[in-house]
């Protein structure tokens, strides 16, 4: 009996990480289910998430929720979720990263989430370190707003509320960083609880691929 029950939690554990990877007809698939982390893995510091109102929601010491739920790196693709922001918080959404245990992600690059966040000017839909909105965040605290990551070969564009606010070619021959790696290559995805004083919320978390 002990040996079956095993056999059917481990089956409805497969059913509920795979069940996320449908793709609908126009190819797009849901990351999350707004009611589990299945399909997602926190590193370092697990209290600073939570699930409130079926979104992934941070506040805490540094740490980051990594995509898991699929083997197979994302290199082009359509990436778009809802964020919302409380006054003086940062966040971020990485792509083309891979897991590690600690720290700020080496792989890949990060889309920044900061609305008012007074000690960095670095504003949401910025490509961080890489292509920077300065001072100016095209969203507003307290307020759901869309987000979309859209990466094709060596372009990135990320947008807010479907307005265009960075349109970055990687330039030719591109190399790493020692730090952070920071050039295009293929990873997964990850999201950024970044201190005890930011409250980030994000939902509706879903990614098309595009042809490689």
């Amino acid at each position: 009996m002990r040996q079956i029950s095993l056999i059917l939690v481990a089956t409805i554990s497969l059913f509920s990480m795979t069940s996320t990877l449908q793709a609908g007809e126009d190819g797009w698939v849901s990351l999350m289910d707004g009611k589990t982390f299945d399909g997602w893995k926190i590193n370092e510091n697990p209290d600073s998430w939570k699930i409130e109102d079926g979104a992934f929601t941070c506040q805490g010491e540094r740490s980051h929720l990594f995509y898991i739920g699929d083997d197979k790196p994302f290199k082009n693709f359509e990436f778009q979720c809802q964020v919302k922001t409380e006054p003086n918080s940062n966040g971020g959404i990485y792509f083309h990263t891979k897991y590690q245990d600690e720290g700020w992600p080496k792989g890949g690059f990060e889309c920044q989430v900061n609305n008012t966040y007074e000690k960095d000017p670095k504003k949401t839909a910025s490509i961080y370190a890489v292509s920077n909105i300065l001072y100016d965040s095209p969203a507003v605290d307290n307020e759901w707003f869309d987000y979309k990551i859209i990466v094709k070969g060596n372009h990135v564009q990320t947008l807010i509320n479907d307005k265009v606010c960075v349109d970055y070619y990687e330039p030719q021959g591109a190399k790493p960083g020692q730090d952070f790696e920071r050039v295009l290559s293929s990873g997964t995805f990850a999201l950024q609880a970044h201190d005890p004083g930011s409250k980030v919320y994000f939902r509706g978390i879903k990614v098309k691929r595009l042809p490689e």
